[in-house]
């Protein structure tokens, strides 16, 4: 069987830029594929492509194995960062009206339930908190069962709960089988949701797998980090460690050896923290950029 997408050699070239160099990935049914960058890394115009909003300078976007086609967009559904709606309409005069865009639809009562907006259908959209818009968003993109989803950072500017909440429904429509290509700057939410990851900068994917896969490939072990001044590493002390002005960090593969070592030599472990890397820490690593920027 085919991936559900997959993209070959894509490139787009603006007059002064590539925006997108030579970018290959295949996304299996049924995952949730996560594309991650620093802002300008390329990822936005790789997804719209993916979606046939966006003609490649060249290079192939296959859809089960076969070119995309008008047909094409009755099947996928999308959740666009920032969505304008009419104004006046109720939650569910918006979400009548994106049915009315397509050949086969879900029951609106159903749409409503996914995404957890019974209670909302007759308020007007402009009074919807941020996290009921977002939950509105989303039944918009689903209104036609899609078989494939794409999300552009659905959960920007909601709060931890609001955003916490979208990440349960975004697993119980994963868990109805669709195909979900994610793009956010939330690592944590990446690693929450995501299957597997790409990692964008200049255009091209510098990092591609599981989000587990990756932080064992570039990082082993754990970091210890110690208030500057409460610990100076002697000559051929055995482990990597680097300072800044708070604090010292050891890398270390062997935790238990470490604290011996530093224990033996009275230092103070007042303050210590014990930290594992994480998704953040992986894409600073290999962009050294900020998330956002």
């Amino acid at each position: 069987m085919p991936p559900t997408l997959e993209i070959r050699n894509l490139v787009k070239r603006y007059p002064e830029v590539t925006a997108v160099d030579g970018v290959s990935l295949a996304i299996g049914e049924g995952t949730c594929f996560g594309l991650l960058g620093p802002n300008g890394a390329g990822k936005t115009t790789t997804v719209e492509m993916m979606e046939g909003l966006t003609a490649p300078t060249s290079g192939d976007v296959l859809y089960r194995g076969q070119p995309l086609e008008r047909g094409f967009k009755q099947e996928v559904g999308i959740q666009f960062q920032h969505t304008t709606l009419q104004d006046f309409l109720t939650t569910r005069e918006c979400v009548e009206l994106f049915a009315s865009f397509y050949r086969r639809t879900l029951p609106v009562a159903e749409v409503a339930r996914m995404c957890s907006l019974e209670g909302f259908l007759d308020q007007d959209n402009r009074k919807l908190s941020g996290g009921q818009r977002q939950r509105l968003f989303l039944a918009l993109a689903l209104i036609n069962d899609p078989r494939m989803l794409f999300l552009d950072e659905p959960t920007t500017g909601l709060d931890p709960q609001a955003r916490h909440n979208f990440w349960q429904l975004i697993q119980s429509i994963k868990a109805r089988n669709k195909t979900i290509v994610l793009t956010t700057h939330y690592m944590e939410e990446a690693y929450v949701l995501c299957d597997e990851i790409a990692i964008m900068d200049h255009g091209r994917i510098i990092a591609q797998g599981k989000p587990e896969a990756l932080l064992r490939q570039h990082f082993e072990g754990v970091w210890l980090e110690l208030p500057r001044g409460s610990f100076t590493p002697e000559d051929g002390f055995p482990w990597p460690v680097q300072s800044s002005e708070e604090s010292v960090t050891i890398h270390t593969a062997d935790l238990n050896a470490t604290l011996r070592h530093l224990v033996e030599r009275d230092v103070s472990l007042a303050g210590m923290r014990v930290k594992t890397p994480t998704l953040e820490d992986l894409f600073l690593e290999l962009t050294g950029r900020e998330l956002r920027g």
